[in-house]
């Protein structure tokens, strides 16, 4: 396989992943969320690689995966910023309370929401809000789906949004902060600060697409998750839906 073809592979194979959840139960579940994770990691380095070189590739890991897990273990020992949580050990080795698998999922999603945000505004400020915005977004998917499943949870999950209990709305400005944290580090280290070619971003920016579509799909069919299904298509999409509109915004 060409190189330039490697990320709509492992785009492919995310995709099927994804499919099959709904599919599973129990600790196969668990088993594929945790694939999921490190094929969605592998897409976003891959492509940080083959679309904007090894400096964006290493940008990705220290601002998102190093930064994730440092700020997910500051969580879990202090309650800052996210509120008091723990996770249940079901998705496999830990280290300092964070399951290994939590920083690659802030990673795998870093990189889809920046390449958007680049062809969304021109000013890095912009950019860094319009990528924070989305990423944190998508944790209006993410949080209730994994608190149903067991995988963590909130010790006073109050006051949570309407229809979403067990995730506090503090933890949603956790996330908002971090998010914008992120990717400012982001924005300063990875270089070449301008939206490419669509061609070479179109992978990255179809898992963007892709990860919001099926999110609503999944939470309001499969899941019986109706209200994060509605939040998420609501909140998330006012930062990824204006992607359709303007794909080709010069840099």
């Amino acid at each position: 396989m060409p190189a330039r073809w490697l990320p709509w592979g492992l785009l492919a194979a995310l995709v099927l992943t994804q499919i099959c959840y709904p599919l599973t139960e129990g600790d196969a579940r668990a088993r594929l969320t945790v694939v999921t994770v490190l094929l969605g990691v592998a897409f976003s380095l891959v492509h940080a690689l083959l679309a904007r070189g090894p400096r964006a590739a290493v940008a990705l890991v220290l601002s998102a995966m190093a930064g994730g897990f440092v700020v997910e273990a500051i969580g879990v020992a202090t309650g800052f910023p996210f509120g008091s949580y723990e996770y249940s050990g079901r998705l496999g080795p830990r280290l300092l309370g964070v399951p290994l698998i939590i920083p690659l999922a802030w990673t795998w999603m870093a990189w889809p929401a920046w390449l958007a945000a680049l062809r969304l505004a021109r000013r890095r400020a912009s950019r860094v809000a319009i990528a924070a915005a989305g990423l944190a977004a998508w944790d209006l998917f993410l949080d209730p789906q994994m608190v149903a499943e067991d995988y963590w949870r909130w010790r006073d999950p109050s006051p949570a949004l309407p229809g979403v209990p067990g995730v506090p709305l503090g933890n949603y400005l956790g996330w908002l902060g971090f998010a914008v944290l992120l990717m400012a580090a982001l924005a300063a280290a990875a270089g070449r600060a301008t939206a490419g070619p669509l061609s070479s971003d179109a992978p990255a920016l179809a898992l963007w697409l892709w990860t919001y579509a099926s999110s609503v799909l999944a939470h309001a069919v499969f899941l019986s998750l109706p209200a994060s299904a509605a939040w998420g298509a609501v909140i998330m999409g006012a930062a990824v839906l204006p992607l359709l509109l303007r794909p080709r915004l010069p840099a």
